[in-house]
């Protein structure tokens, strides 16, 4: 008689794509789904569509010799600690549903959701660049700027699950106006629309290529980029003697030029016995972030339970 082994499911909601992933116990992904989230139809249609795809990814698992113990979806936005969707600017249809509670209820299994980026910081941590780092910020710079905490191996969320929204740092106090109410965020000046500014409206790919060819204006937007996520990340690892800053996201395939101000300024603002045992790199894992440290929480509240 076959013995399976368990497996966990990561899924990753977009305000463009929804993909999902049938993955080992140790983060290895065995099996996939990619579509367009089409998130304007609707919550119901939305929920057919998710459930489907992973029905799919149930029958799939047997194939493997798995046996799904669980479900972790990572969604952009405020999500809290017992799943429920607070604010989500992209995913507004399902603001205030409980999404955990309503897969659950429709596929008989444990759902546990938080916020995509603490699940590409769990991703990151446990299978990707930050191997044997139990203290780490992970940064993903896109169209905005995420952020995930993992403290002594242990994902952070804080008191209501909304913790480590560093995008949301004040850096300059009288600055630009975000989305989200406040000026001067990290997110105003760290992010593909930040490095477009600066690079007078082109694009970060454009840039990236003009400043490899070694245009002075194209290296300094990305300097800039550095400075002011420099500053900031310099006060989060004297507060908290962080271990590892791990940066990805879009605009990360430009980390080569943008990393050497950023570490420069990190190294002049964090003390110094601090720096010194401060890992500084890019992520490994790309799109699969999300889906493994979705996969990878479902693991952990298994065996919480």
């Amino acid at each position: 008689m076959l013995e399976y082994l368990p497996g966990y499911i990561g899924v990753d909601i977009g305000g463009t794509n929804l993909r999902g992933a049938l993955a080992r116990s140790n983060g290895e992904i065995v099996s996939r789904f990619r579509l367009k989230s089409a998130i304007a139809d609707g919550a119901d249609s939305f929920l057919e569509r998710l459930t489907e795809e992973i029905h799919q990814l149930l029958r799939d698992a047997s194939g493997y010799g798995l046996q799904v113990q669980g479900i972790g979806i990572g969604i952009p936005g405020l999500i809290g600690t017992d799943g429920t969707i607070h604010s989500s600017v992209n995913l507004r249809p399902l603001e205030g549903l409980n999404l955990s509670r309503l897969l659950a209820d429709r596929l008989q299994l444990p759902v546990v959701s938080a916020n995509d980026a603490n699940l590409i910081a769990l991703g990151e941590v446990w299978a990707g660049a930050g191997r044997g780092i139990q203290s780490a910020v992970v940064i993903t710079i896109g169209t905005g700027l995420g952020s995930g905490l993992i403290l002594d191996g242990k994902l952070w969320t804080g008191a209501g699950g909304f913790a480590a929204e560093f995008g949301h740092v004040t850096v300059e106090p009288e600055g630009l106006s975000c989305p989200c109410g406040n000026r001067g965020c990290l997110e105003q000046y760290v992010s593909a629309a930040a490095l477009s500014r600066y690079g007078r409206g082109r694009t970060p790919e454009e840039l990236a290529l003009l400043a490899q060819a070694g245009d002075p204006a194209a290296c300094a937007a990305f300097e800039k980029i550095g400075y002011w996520l420099g500053t900031a990340l310099a006060g989060l690892v004297n507060l908290l003697n962080l271990e590892g800053i791990i940066i990805g996201g879009g605009v990360s395939a430009g980390f080569d030029l943008f990393e050497p101000m950023l570490r420069k300024t990190v190294q002049q603002r964090a003390f110094p016995q601090i720096f010194e045992q401060l890992t500084l790199c890019r992520a490994a894992l790309g799109d699969d972030a999300g889906l493994v440290g979705g996969a990878l929480l479902a693991a952990v509240q298994k065996q919480d339970r």
